[in-house]
């Protein structure tokens, strides 16, 4: 993709962020009488909430997913159990073209491991799913950390952080391979009147052979609209960044103030350049919550409400999950303090101890601050106050947008479609209709195609 230069009037972009499970990032939240969560495991409720993001202009819904599970807490399973959270877990693809069928214009963003699954396979269901959204996938690259996730497909320890992304370097290498250089344009030829269908000469067998993945045959499905999938990714560590400037055309980022953001952005963009790329190649969407009502009183009423329902305890096992270390076993009033693990998986630690050192959080306060939304800001007030807040975040970040969690789904984004939407287009921030075309061409791309600086396109024919 390409985009303009920064400009402290830029569009506002936004996708939702969810998870194909009863609890993503406010557990407890379930229990609230007007919240659908228990209902994840139902079509209905991902079609009508794609209905619902597709009203508020939403650009795509951001599926988070991983088969880990947060059992770090206490040692066992047993709190992520007890309160629902992160487990149990469905495979987020599965309701894909069902919310495809349903919408027109929605992006539809999915995680998936490059440690986890064969590139081969996950290459053609990335291809069928951006064939029957009409080029609307998008992927986000991860790498994974959980012990629990490599001890279910039957190894014993998790690789360190940069052998986990020199795997992934690789698996780029070779789904490049297969969406971009097996089919040759035109390749496929449909002629009734011959009887023929494909060109033999123009579709050519990927022979890889690397470090960790060797891959002989053809991909088995003639190209989509986008080949590539719009490429997402969320590391913020040197190497993770590193990873993302090559590869990625967005970032998914959190941290619980613009302080931790600034530079996490400022030395991606770098790193795209040094990839041969421009800065404005790659967006940047930080988590956030909203919690809006018509005035201030009724969006603080609103927040009050949401907090008697919170579970602090299933929170900080979530946070444990995510950063390997067990706060069961801290005093609740001990401040945290930045410590780098063997395994790497210290992202989620940062933006609360190293990258914002001015601010020390105790345990008790993390685990409330992730009750509702997560590692991201909070943003409660009349839509006028949200705008205000979230034009200060982009303008003094450079981020491009935001991944909004919610604490009442679908309720949060349907505030935010009737409430914060008709602020912000009135302020010019944010559009008032989809551009057309594929998901790429929908954030800013010339074409539904990688753009020509993208390593990726060296790969066509």
């Amino acid at each position: 993709m390409t985009f303009a230069a920064s400009n402290p009037k830029k569009e506002i972009r936004v996708n939702a962020f969810s998870l194909h499970s009863l609890v993503h990032h406010s557990p407890g939240m379930w229990r609230h009488p007007r919240d659908r969560s228990l209902e994840y495991n139902t079509l209905d409720y991902w079609v009508d909430l794609a209905k619902t993001l597709e009203r508020g202009l939403i650009d795509s819904l951001f599926m988070a997913d991983s088969i880990g599970v947060n059992d770090v807490h206490g040692g066992n399973l047993d709190t992520a159990l007890r309160h629902g959270a992160q487990v149990p877990k469905q495979d987020p693809l599965m309701s894909l073209s069902a919310m495809a069928y349903a919408t027109r214009d929605l992006g539809l963003c999915v995680t998936s491991n490059a440690n986890h699954e064969p590139p081969y396979v996950f290459a053609r269901r990335m291809s069928t799913l951006d064939h029957l959204t009409r080029g609307r996938i998008g992927w986000n690259i991860v790498t994974g950390f959980a012990r629990s996730s490599v001890k279910v497909l039957g190894k014993d320890q998790v690789a360190s952080r940069d052998e986990r992304y020199d795997i992934a370097d690789e698996y780029m290498d070779v789904v490049y391979k297969l969406w971009e250089s097996s089919w040759e344009d035109g390749a496929s030829v449909r002629d009734t009147a011959t009887g023929v269908f494909a060109d033999p000469s123009k579709v050519h067998r990927v022979d890889h052979e690397g470090k960790y993945f060797r891959v002989q045959g053809i991909h088995m499905t003639e190209p989509s609209p986008q080949r590539t999938p719009v490429l997402f990714q969320a590391g913020s560590s040197a190497r993770g960044q590193r990873f993302a400037g090559r590869h990625a055309e967005g970032i998914y980022l959190s941290g619980p103030s613009k302080k931790v953001l600034t530079p996490v952005v400022a030395g991606t963009r770098a790193e795209a350049v040094k990839a041969g790329r421009d800065a404005r190649d790659i967006q940047f969407f930080t988590m956030a919550t909203i919690i809006t009502g018509r005035t201030t009183r009724e969006a603080r009423d609103k927040y009050e409400d949401y907090r008697r329902y919170v579970t602090p305890e299933a929170a900080l096992a979530m946070f444990s999950g995510w950063t390997g270390i067990d706060f069961s076993t801290y005093d609740p009033d001990e401040p945290i303090r930045y410590m780098q693990l063997d395994a790497g998986t210290s992202s989620a630690l940062e933006g609360f101890t190293r990258l914002d050192p001015e601010r020390i959080w105790t345990v008790r306060e993390l685990a409330l601050h992730n009750a509702i939304g997560g590692r991201g800001p909070v943003f409660i007030g009349a839509p006028n106050e949200v705008a205000d807040a979230l034009e200060d975040w982009v303008d003094e970040t450079d981020i491009d947008g935001f991944n909004l969690s919610y604490a009442v789904t679908p309720e949060a984004y349907e505030d935010f479609a009737e409430l914060i939407v008709p602020e912000l287009q009135a302020r010019g921030r944010y559009k008032t209709r989809y551009a057309t075309g594929t998901l790429r061409e929908k954030l800013g791309g010339r074409s539904g195609l990688l753009n020509e600086r993208h390593p990726g396109a060296a790969f066509r024919r």
